[in-house]
């Protein structure tokens, strides 16, 4: 799962998707909305029972554990980590394809450019009237001053409900060869970047509109990039407006960063069987932080869909005793901007997306202070987000009444923007999936009924080298491999609740 914003950041580039297994044509319209069992015609919701039945008997904790352990040695064989763009996860993407195509699936690569920004030089000082040193950071992708730095003079913007989000946010011809200086909020970093160099200004500060830590800037891509950009703190910035108001401030701006192209990939693999105009899909992002193998964010959603895979295949001999499609995803870059899942919804046509009846996706489902937490797809708690597009309240349904048959206490979980569910909701395909928790403090209630640590985060270990083998929570990871099995058994013969 990813932080919202990273120090160290990335883009991608799409690349042509050698893919044709990803996108057969629909099944004929007369196609049968039954299967047959034992020879007999019988309805889909039997169907569906029987083949949840059995998936979630046989998907285990226990056999998944092992994927868990090949991640671990693949980690500490490539330099501590999985990360999008290094071996590690190349090695992972192998392990997975191998998996997949030894129990039968259509697999194939989705291969595509990931770009990485590095900073070199990050540095802002006060020349006049009062010299001092500011807490600059460097925007990802900014574009770099000349060596030395510039200097010149900065001008405010103003500040009003969308500070320097608009072109008369920006005095005419006062910000002409000076330093734009923009208060953070209301639209992007790439929005208040390309505004400020339309204004004419030659180099950008934006001061934070909370806290006390400066700005984290990143401008997304490198084509995003017109002039040097920095961030600076609340504190440092509205005493810079201050003092720009009572006469001339003059800046000097040191700023390089560096783009690099690494090459990576997701993983995709279907059923052979199934109707190809109503699609199942998974997904659960393969690639680690930098910082550590990332077993739990994400080895142990990427495990629990293996699992089920494989046991999916041998009950149905490759799906061909399917009604629908089942799709598994294993997305690259969800670490630096959900990058991978996003390449994957936008490679697909509006048909091919209008096949795709829900998604349902696991991240980070063994968390050693584990809650068991829902995707709230009907805004039933009322905050954050929204609800999802029409079905993920049935979704969710589904997974809840699950839950509750095996009496295990669990709590709704915002559409946040942080994992692959993003790209599928923008489209407008109904989501859901569980989530054990991140760097988020469990609470006292959640404590007193699911056992924990109240006041402590779900995972300690949470993007540090500490999320190992380790630290998993293997009874939440057998539980939530159940509820992958369940759905997936479920959907598989039977999408009716969709629409209740």
């Amino acid at each position: 799962m990813r932080v919202l914003r990273n120090r160290t950041t990335a883009s991608l580039l799409s690349a042509a998707v050698a893919a044709p297994v990803l996108f057969v044509a629909a099944s004929p319209a007369g196609a049968q909305d039954v299967a047959r069992h034992d020879g007999h015609r019988t309805a889909p919701a039997g169907e569906a029972q029987r083949l949840a039945e059995k998936l979630v008997k046989k998907s285990t904790g226990k056999s998944a554990y092992r994927h868990l352990e090949k991640f671990q040695k693949i980690a500490d064989a490539h330099g501590g980590n999985r990360a999008a763009g290094t071996s590690g996860h190349q090695a992972s993407t192998t392990y997975v394809y191998d998996r997949l195509k030894k129990a039968g699936y259509k697999v194939t690569y989705q291969n595509f450019k990931l770009y990485k920004s590095r900073t070199l030089r990050e540095s802002a000082r006060v020349v006049s009237p009062e010299p001092r040193e500011l807490s600059a950071r460097a925007f990802a992708f900014s574009k770099s001053t000349p060596q030395g730095g510039l200097q010149a003079p900065v001008v405010a913007a103003r500040v009003d409900a969308t500070p320097g989000c608009e072109a008369d946010d920006y005095a005419s011809d006062t910000f002409t060869g000076k330093i734009a200086l923009v208060k953070r909020g209301a639209c992007t970093f790439a929005e208040k970047e390309a505004a400020a160099t339309k204004a004419g200004a030659l180099g950008l500060v934006l001061y934070n509109h909370s806290g006390d830590q400066p700005v984290e800037g990143d401008l997304e891509h490198p084509r995003n990039a017109h002039i040097p950009a920095v961030g600076i703190t609340k504190a440092e910035g509205e005493k810079l407006a201050g003092q720009v108001a009572g006469g001339e401030v003059k800046l000097s701006l040191d700023v390089a960063t560096k783009t690099v192209a690494h090459k990576t990939r997701n993983v995709i693999a279907e059923t052979r069987g199934g109707r190809a105009d109503r699609v199942v899909a998974l997904g659960a992002h393969l690639d680690s932080v930098p910082e550590g193998p990332g077993i739990n964010d994400n080895g142990s959603g990427s495990a629990g869909l293996i699992e089920v895979a494989e046991k999916l295949a041998k009950e149905t001999k490759g799906g061909k005793k399917l009604a629908h499609k089942v799709r598994f995803g294993w997305w690259s870059a969800e670490e630096v901007g959900l990058l991978g899942s996003d390449h994957y919804v936008k490679s697909l046509s509006a048909r091919q997306k209008k096949n795709i009846k829900l998604y349902l996706n696991f991240d980070m489902i063994a968390s050693p202070n584990a809650a068991e937490l829902v995707y709230d797809g009907d805004d039933s708690d009322k905050t954050g987000a929204g609800a999802g597009p029409a079905g993920s309240a049935q979704i969710e349904k589904l997974i809840n009444g699950f839950l509750d048959k095996k009496k295990v206490p669990h709590w709704g979980t915002d559409f946040d923007g942080r994992s692959d569910y993003g790209p599928f909701i923008d489209a407008g395909i109904p989501a859901g999936g569980t989530f054990t928790g991140a760097e988020g403090l469990k609470t006292a209630e959640q404590a007193a009924k699911a056992g924990g640590e109240a006041g402590r985060p779900y995972d300690p270990n949470y993007h540090a080298k500490g999320d190992d083998i380790s630290n998993i929570n293997r009874k939440a990871f057998a539980l939530n491999i159940d509820v992958i099995a369940h759905a997936v058994g479920t959907y598989a013969h039977d999408l009716s609740s969709l629409r209740h």
